[in-house]
């Protein structure tokens, strides 16, 4: 089935925030530091507000003391920075003005004087002894430490046969979504703020805004327009949707504020870069004895997403493979760069992309297949792995059979000419993640004493509102579920109508505004189709329950007999009623038709030990993908030709749109294998804030796809669905790095693969 806003969206008629004019409505801009590290001494604004048509200027003594952030623990952030500059961009001062052009202008007269210290950019060089304090919050330069042992690590090491130890590098990437952040404050008579922004998440957009400017959330509305892309970029809440209220408050005018791409990248929130101390041990016949992973990140200079970060970047690595023994230890440090977030896969494409690579290195130098070792280690249904996580269905195992046969595996592995490659990776990720990220859990203690305690979700992660019209001929469903271009209103739509018993050319979703649309927690962690699912089925099931007494009235039978489908109401003995005449008795009769649905975790989700929480989901999916690449071995020099990819999502709800995020995640994760990265220079300045500068894969660069559906039925999922948005992009990242090292005859254990590292490897392997 079509997605419901490809038509709108191929011919313009999508409205975004950007497309978005308001009466007066004035524009406002954002000074960022032109220095990583340093103390803000003095500003004078006098210039920047004496030119004509700029109508405010702010600083950070005019904003709210209070910080802002993500996870409750680490909200580190001002609106506008108050005594110290952390990295290259960092918020000074805002203006608002009648127009762009003129904001732009004001921000060149701004003087601002600062006492510069020396940035620090590597986090090795952060947590040495001695190292400059660079937030004063984060004692050694570490935002968060993990260190974690389950099972018995050192006796799993004794008995393995093949033990091996690598160390890995990631590289900062960016989200790159084609639009970039936007956000317009207007401010109602009575008192209400309205906020018009780009995000995924609404809700909790409309959370910090609460706890920013102390307003109760009812005096917040916050509307999402379309959205063009998000990727975790717009995940947190943003500085344009806290500037645009308080320029708006100081000039009584709606304000538009839109980041550059350059102001965008500088804002950050992409990926850490990570690297990663690993030790694994086999047995001979290639199954895991021991797991040991060492990870520091380098943070930036702000906590966003990182706490999560950290703990996604070890708990998930026993979700794909039984392992017995598991020991992490992560390290997020800051450093004086953009803080760093969440980009699709949370924390995980990286740790995955160097577990792969060192399970396949042992896997040829013990003489077994790739595929095979992965065969034997493969994550079984029903299993509660080593570190409490619950996983549910899982057909990782059929998928692996599936690229097997589909790719030529067996033909060409081994057996290509030097020069050509082919490669195995896999990965999965959760559907959801199990807790909210503030007022996420209780411990409720229990009479065996205090030590015994249930995690709860103690408020409804998705909800969701259907309304019939009177005539009976159209479903509205309103949700909080955000459409950021994954096709989350389609989703949404389809199994709502499933539960009404109505075509979907029936339905109408309304997901905009938080004024219409019941609370739900946004779109990240791949939560969209299992949460968000079950809320609109249960409010379309609530529906029907209304309506069958009355269709059984109609019918002569009893109301539990009465089923709904392919809009008519249906008796046992298959009499039948059109379901709009049900559902206008029933208006005449009662008034408006309304049902509501809603979805929490089930209770208990995850171990006692901290941490516990992060990895936690109702359901995790699985994939396997091979890739086939050539590489120029005088120019080192890589062409990906074909990947061919299965994934078990559960039931496709949409297999159209589920194959569509199996190319997309294909296309983005092999651009971050072998092309994206930030680069700074010594002064922390980044040298390719732009799409010149910075490489992303095209479709001219992409290769052919070919991608397969396995299905599982996912007794925690609505009709059996799971996530498939992220999980793709896990496999990615290992496939083309032993496609390459297939090629090649040499690995690269750095990202992005480049020609540069393939030739100096190639170099290395001669001498």
């Amino acid at each position: 089935m079509p997605r419901l806003d490809a038509a709108d969206k191929a011919m313009g008629r999508a409205l975004y925030t950007g497309d978005i004019s308001l009466p007066r409505m004035a524009h406002g801009k954002i000074l960022g530091s032109p220095i990583a590290h340093g103390i803000i001494k003095r500003i004078d604004t006098s210039k920047a507000m004496a030119l004509p048509g700029v109508l405010a200027v702010i600083t950070g003594e005019d904003v709210p003391d209070e910080c802002f952030g993500v996870s409750p623990a680490r909200y580190d952030e001002h609106v506008l920075s108050k005594k110290k500059v952390l990295h290259v961009g960092d918020r000074v001062a805002a203006v608002a003005a009648i127009d762009e052009k003129t904001a732009e202008k004001a921000l060149s007269l701004i003087e601002v004087e600062y006492m510069e210290l020396p940035p620090i950019l590597d986090p090795f060089e952060a947590i040495a002894k001695d190292a400059p304090l660079i937030h004063e919050r984060y004692r050694g330069n570490i935002n968060t430490f993990v260190d974690q042992a389950h099972g018995d690590v050192e006796k799993g090491f004794a008995e393995s046969d093949f033990v091996k130890e690598e160390t890995f590098v990631g590289n900062l990437t960016h989200q790159q979504p084609m639009e970039p952040h936007a956000s317009i404050a207007t401010w109602e008579s009575d008192g209400t703020l309205v906020l018009y922004t780009s995000t995924q998440a609404p809700h909790y957009v409309q959370y910090m805004l609460a706890h920013v400017f102390h307003l109760p959330l009812g005096r917040i509305r916050v509307i999402r327009p379309t959205v063009g892309g998000g990727f975790g970029a717009k995940a947190g809440t943003s500085p344009l949707e806290l500037c645009a209220p308080i320029l708006s408050k100081i000039t009584g005018r709606p304000v538009k504020m839109v980041y550059s791409r350059e102001e965008m990248m500088l804002f950050g929130r992409g990926r850490h870069k990570q690297y990663m101390k690993y030790k694994l041990g086999l047995d001979r016949n290639g199954k895991i004895k021991a797991f040991e992973s060492e990870i520091h990140l380098d943070g930036g200079a702000y906590a966003s997403f990182g706490v999560a970060t950290t703990y996604y970047a070890g708990n998930m690595m026993p979700t794909l493979y039984h392992i017995p023994n598991f020991k992490y230890k992560g390290i997020r440090v800051v450093t004086n760069k953009p803080a760093c977030g969440a980009f699709r896969g949370h924390g995980v494409p990286q740790p995955r992309f160097a577990f792969e690579c060192l399970l396949t290195m042992m896997a040829d130098e013990m003489g077994i297949d790739p595929i095979e070792i992965r065969r034997r280690n493969s994550m079984d249904p029903n299993t509660r792995t080593v570190n409490d996580l619950d996983i549910q269905s899982c057909e990782f195992r059929a998928t692996l059979d599936a690229v097997q046969k589909k790719s030529g595996w067996k033909e060409k592995y081994g057996k290509l000419p030097k020069g050509q490659g082919i490669g195995i990776g896999c990965g999965g990720f959760v559907s959801g993640a199990g807790y909210a990220i503030y007022r996420g859990q209780v411990q409720m203690s229990h009479e065996k004493g205090p030590e015994h305690f249930q995690k709860k979700s103690i408020f409804p992660h998705a909800n969701a509102i259907v309304r019939v019209t009177e005539d009976g001929m159209a479903a509205i469903l309103m949700i909080g579920v955000a459409e950021i271009g994954q096709g989350a209103e389609t989703v949404m739509a389809q199994m709502c109508a499933e539960a009404l018993g109505i075509p979907v050319s029936r339905m109408r979703v309304r997901a905009e505004d938080s004024d219409i649309s019941p609370i739900d927690l946004g779109a990240y962690s791949s939560r969209v189709t299992l949460m968000g699912g079950h809320a609109v089925s249960r409010a379309g099931q609530a529906v029907v329950e209304r309506m069958k007494p009355i269709a059984a009235a109609m019918l002569e039978c009893d109301p539990s007999e009465v089923v709904a489908r392919d809009a008519r109401m249906y008796a046992a003995n298959g009499r039948s009623v059109p379901w709009e005449e049900v559902a206008r008795k029933y208006f005449n009769d009662n008034g408006p038709l309304v049902g509501t649905g809603w979805y929490k975790p089930r209770d208990g989700l995850g171990g006692d030990y901290k941490g516990a929480t992060v990895g936690t989901s109702p359901a995790y999916s699985f994939g396997s993908s091979v890739c086939e690449a050539s590489v120029d071995l005088e120019t080192g020099k890589v062409k990906i030709e074909q990947f061919t990819d299965y994934h078990d999502c559960g039931v496709p709800i949409n297999p159209m749109m589920a194959r569509g995020q199996v190319e997309g995640a294909i296309v983005m994760g092999a651009g971050e294998t072998i092309m994206e990265e930030i680069l700074f220079d010594e002064k922390g300045r980044m040298m390719n804030p732009n799409l010149h500068g910075y490489l992303v894969m095209t479709i001219k660069d992409a290769p052919d796809i070919f991608s397969g559906l396995v299905e599982s039925y996912e007794p925690e999922g609505p009709y059996g669905a799971k996530e498939i948005g992220e999980g793709t992009t896990l496999p990615v990242l290992g496939a083309v790095a032993h496609a390459i090292a297939n090629a090649t005859g040499v690995w690269v254990k750095e990202l992005p693969i480049t020609p540069e590292r393939i030739r100096t490897a190639l170099r290395a392997a001669k001498s």
